[in-house]
């Protein structure tokens, strides 16, 4: 049998196209839930700096489920001159009771896509669920998911402002919700953030992006930009002034934000999507200090492999072992 065996192929398009929110976003619900409960294992993270990049390997697995694999990552600027994603990512599963690799997945949607989830889950158990407006600093790939799936799972958000790179108008950002909400820049970061009961902050984190004062109470910040050390978007001050959850507390202080303040306290959200309960009060700051997990990558990968193979998508080819 092992001379027969065959490895499972999707390419970006076949990737891209079997991820449907829904599914997307209780793949990743359960990877919280499965590192709250450490029945999903996360093995140590790789993160480090090339000449022309950056290139990290998230792993894990989960023993009871069969499941392993990880996702080998990076950022490469220098792809953007070559017409192509700054962003490159490819995940594998593989048989945990003998190693053979079972799926190969182009990883770039799947980490857009499970990035976008985990910050709707963060909103979710963390924003006034009668929150109006948001505001949304960056407006690229990660910015247009992150604001894509939180007007799915808040459908009460009415008033979106941005912030682009260098302060300018983004008629392509505004034309993917056209019809959806009021969007608009924002005349100036600390009157966006300070109008705004939601901040998502999804830059390159090379910059803080606005005063602490401006942030009122009550507001949610989904902070996504900050996944390497030396990264920020949040001011100083405003963490120990907030109530913080990230989805792995070790990972957070070592790559998020809580790199920056690393005596203030903070729990994991996985645990607070296992009690089921309501996190904060009216006045509240909450914050979702978002680094991304394998379990995440990893159990949207496995959703993808079963839709793959029930529907015929994507491709094979022999892999004797």
């Amino acid at each position: 049998m092992s001379e027969d065996a065959r490895l499972l192929l999707l390419d970006r398009d076949q990737a891209a196209a079997l991820l449907q929110p829904d599914d997307v976003i209780a793949a990743t619900k359960q990877a919280f839930l499965l590192h709250a409960s450490r029945e999903g294992r996360v093995f140590p993270l790789v993160r480090e700096p090339l000449p022309n990049g950056i290139f990290g390997i998230k792993s894990g697995g989960v023993e009871n489920e069969e499941l392993l694999g990880f996702k080998a990552a990076g950022f490469w600027p220098g792809n953007r001159k070559l017409g192509s994603d700054a962003h490159q990512a490819t995940i594998m599963l593989f048989d945990p009771d003998t190693g053979r690799p079972q799926c190969l997945i182009d990883g770039n949607a799947v980490t857009t896509t499970r990035t976008a989830a985990a910050g709707a889950l963060g909103l979710l158990a963390l924003a006034r669920p009668e929150s109006r407006s948001i505001c949304v600093f960056g407006t690229g790939v990660q910015g247009v998911a992150q604001l894509d799936y939180a007007l799915r799972v808040m459908p009460g958000l009415r008033t979106v402002r941005y912030v682009a790179s260098f302060s300018r108008r983004d008629e392509a950002f505004e034309a993917h919700f056209a019809g959806r909400c009021d969007i608009a820049p924002g005349s100036s970061a600390d009157e966006a953030v300070a109008a705004s009961d939601i901040i998502i902050c999804a830059t390159p984190g090379r910059a803080v992006l606005f005063d602490t004062d401006a942030v009122q109470p009550g507001t949610h910040i989904n902070a996504v930009g900050s996944d390497t050390r030396g990264k920020r978007e949040l001011p100083e001050g405003l963490i120990p002034r907030a109530r913080v959850w990230a989805d792995d507390l070790p990972q957070a202080r070592a790559l998020g934000e809580l790199q920056w303040s690393q005596d203030s306290s903070a729990e994991e959200l996985g645990a607070l999507l296992a009690e089921g309960g309501i996190a904060r009060s009216a006045e509240d700051i909450t914050i979702f200090d978002m680094t991304g997990i394998a379990l995440q990558d990893l159990t949207v990968a496995r959703m993808l492999q079963q839709r793959a193979l029930a529907t015929g998508t994507g491709s094979s080819i022999a892999w004797p072992w």
